[in-house]
């Protein structure tokens, strides 16, 4: 292990412990939505004012409703009747999840990079994940997609420290310290942002393949999505023997069945991908 890579996990571990690591803050406009949501004598009106003062996020919000996974008998043109017809949960778990993607932006060009794809990433097993617990289980597809969208939030502070410190790593020494060190950090952010316990556990989670609950929860969704995603890839995870994981089982499926090739689950999951991207 090269000593560039030991230091910077060394800094960084002993940011989290004397706790010192810079953590992201959430968007403002994210702010605003769930303070919305989760105060009592707020309306469908309020949501729909703060949402409009982001167009970009307005007009994706609107096409989320006009989607194959929401469409209903009339199209919607606005968005009134885009929350209307969401709801206020629905509505602000989704647009506290798109707010977050300004954060995925960095200066120098293979930071940014990174930061893309994990991005990528997070919509893809989100998109996946909104299925699942549609299909599956009976988890919230909102609170499902926001747990896709979180979980390798842990990434950012990271590429942050490794943009700021000016130190030179390769591509394969940088996926050695997000490995080890994104899952505990990404916990720790949504720790600080007042997350619900069940989505805070995730980013940890995800990736404990032996892990037993109760019943399926939002830990197991992001860890069959991101399987899911792999599946039929080089990736080290498709060696892992698939039916000793029992997230599988919680959520009744079969590790052996390509889900991609089920065609009506597919194209689900294709729409609620191109939705978030």
């Amino acid at each position: 292990m090269s000593t560039i890579v030991e230091t910077i996990k060394n800094d960084l571990t002993d940011a989290i412990e004397n706790d010192k690591l810079v953590l992201p803050t959430l968007p403002e406009a994210a702010l605003q939505v769930r303070e919305i949501a989760e105060s009592d004598d707020s309306s469908i009106a309020d949501l729909v004012k703060v949402i409009s003062n982001d167009t970009a996020l307005s007009a994706r919000l609107i096409r989320v409703c006009n989607s194959p996974l929401f469409r209903g008998s009339r199209a919607i043109e606005n968005l009134n009747m885009a929350v209307s017809r969401l709801g206020m949960a629905y509505t602000s778990n989704l647009a506290m999840g798109l707010a977050m993607e300004q954060m995925f932006q960095a200066t120098s060009d293979m930071i940014d990079k990174r930061l893309r794809a994990t991005w990528q990433t997070s919509t893809e097993v989100a998109g996946i994940c909104h299925v699942l617990a549609q299909h599956y289980t009976r988890l919230k597809p909102d609170q499902a997609t926001l747990a896709g969208l979180v979980h390798l939030i842990g990434v950012l502070p990271i590429l942050r420290y490794v943009e700021d410190s000016d130190v030179q790593v390769t591509s394969i020494m940088l996926d050695n310290i997000i490995e080890e060190l994104h899952p505990r950090i990404g916990s720790l952010i949504l720790k600080k942002w007042d997350f619900p316990a069940e989505l805070q556990s995730v980013p940890e989670e995800y990736i404990n393949f032996q892990r037993q609950a109760p019943s399926a929860d939002y830990a197991d969704l992001v860890m069959v999505a991101n399987l899911q995603l792999v599946a039929g890839s080089e990736h080290p995870w498709t060696e892992l023997d698939w039916k000793t994981i029992s997230a599988f089982d919680r959520l009744g499926l079969d590790p052996d069945i390509d889900m991609s090739e089920e065609e009506d689950l597919n194209a689900e999951m294709e729409a609620a991908m191109a939705l978030l991207q």
